[in-house]
């Protein structure tokens, strides 16, 4: 048997509608609301009804401890951790077990638990939606980082290929361990790091990754939602491609900004009446690059203030009626994505492409906002402004 390791008090266990909800609505993450794997539609149903300007308070799931390479039982899985049933979250045991093992693709499907969509009254296309993040609380006091073959910076590509610039000892997780083929998730050697949290000096909250006979590697909590959208593609059916999880759009979605933590406003163009704002992919904690695949994720209670900003009117920046963009009380966030239509077959994975796009983003609303000339923006831009892949 494991060891019964100490997961520490401070974060507690907040099960769906348990302890502080600070928000004048509450959305639990129940099979009946949430998408596994996909986002809304912008003609599906919404979940919550609130008017601009109030706050929520969404209880979301993450996918790591569910999912199928995990043997989708998180009450077994964590127990193999040391963790007691009753610090497992309810909602992530009823997720797990109410979606049809016959119908999800661990290989096709994203991975994210999904929840929404809200339809803030008001809200119409052209409009922005003003999320301000008030807070991200985890309702566990542990998290998981993963490691999956064929993704992360150092994959084994999809039939056996090496990318440029590594080699196949560099693979990670190692070569020898890769079972794809066999078409069984559990048996893929993805590889999945347990990582208990608890309280530094100070009380501030810290992730432990464990190292028998060492001492243990500790680093700061700093939760914040990986996906925060609003609908933004017209699709056929609830598992259309283009509604898949994994690719960020014009509408957020799978944006993974570690900046967008409590005191960060994110903007979102609205394609849809109500705007239909979703959340999920919640994170402990995150370097820039997430180079393994996934940060430290961890199941969190955030609450937002959802705000309509008329097209036309001042309360969003210019650039945010077309294009996300996001502000903290030291910086100003524009961004940039490689495919921002998010469809299958798109533009993919290109950083250059990215790259570009968030500079014009950032030159847009030097300009036109701040009235500054565009050649000396530019050249701001290049002396004092940090372009990071999140």
């Amino acid at each position: 048997m494991p060891a019964r390791l100490r997961l520490g008090r401070p974060a507690g266990i907040l099960q769906p509608g348990q302890g502080p909800i600070p928000g004048r609505h509450y959305l639990p993450s129940r099979p009946d609301e949430v998408r596994w794997g996909y986002v809304p539609s912008v003609t599906s149903e919404p979940v919550l009804r609130m008017r601009s300007g109030q706050t929520v308070t969404v209880d979301t799931v993450s996918h790591e401890g569910i999912l199928e390479d995990q043997g989708r039982d998180p009450v077994r899985w964590f127990a193999g951790h040391g963790v007691p049933a009753r610090q497992v979250l309810t909602d992530a045991v009823a997720v797990a077990r109410d979606y049809d093992r016959t119908t999800r693709n661990f290989d096709v499907d994203g991975p994210h638990v999904v929840t929404g969509p809200i339809h803030v009254d008001g809200a119409e296309p052209g409009d922005v939606l003003k999320v301000e993040i008030l807070a991200a609380v985890p309702r566990v006091p542990y998290g998981v980082v993963s490691s999956r073959h064929g993704k992360g910076a150092l994959p084994r590509l999809a039939g056996g290929a090496v990318p440029a610039g590594i080699t196949e000892v560099e693979i990670m997780p190692p070569v020898a361990t890769d079972g794809r083929p066999t078409g069984d998730p559990r048996r893929y050697g993805n590889v999945s790091v347990f990582t208990p949290v608890r309280a530094a000096r100070g009380g501030r909250l810290t992730g432990v990754l464990p190292r028998p006979g060492h001492r243990d590697v500790a680093f700061p909590l700093h939760p914040f939602m990986g996906m925060m959208g609003v609908a933004f593609a017209d699709a056929g059916s609830l598992t259309d491609p283009a509604l898949n999880s994994i690719p960020p759009t014009l509408g957020g979605g799978n944006i993974d900004i570690s900046l967008l933590g409590p005191g960060a406003t994110f903007y979102l163009p609205v394609f849809a009446t109500g705007a239909l704002f979703y959340v999920g992919d919640p994170h402990l904690a995150m370097g820039d690059g997430e180079v393994a695949l996934t940060a430290l994720e961890g199941s969190l209670r955030a609450t937002y203030r959802l705000t309509v900003v008329k097209k036309g009117a001042k309360g969003a920046p210019s650039v945010a009626f077309g294009y996300p963009f996001a502000e903290t009380p030291q910086a100003w966030v524009p961004i940039g994505l490689s495919d921002p239509d998010g469809a299958p077959g798109g533009q993919g994975n290109d950083l250059d492409v990215a790259m570009r796009r968030a500079v014009v983003n950032a030159l847009d609303f030097l300009q036109h906002d701040l009235g500054m000339d565009r050649a000396i923006a530019y050249a701001y831009l290049s002396a004092a402004a940090d372009f990071a892949v999140s």
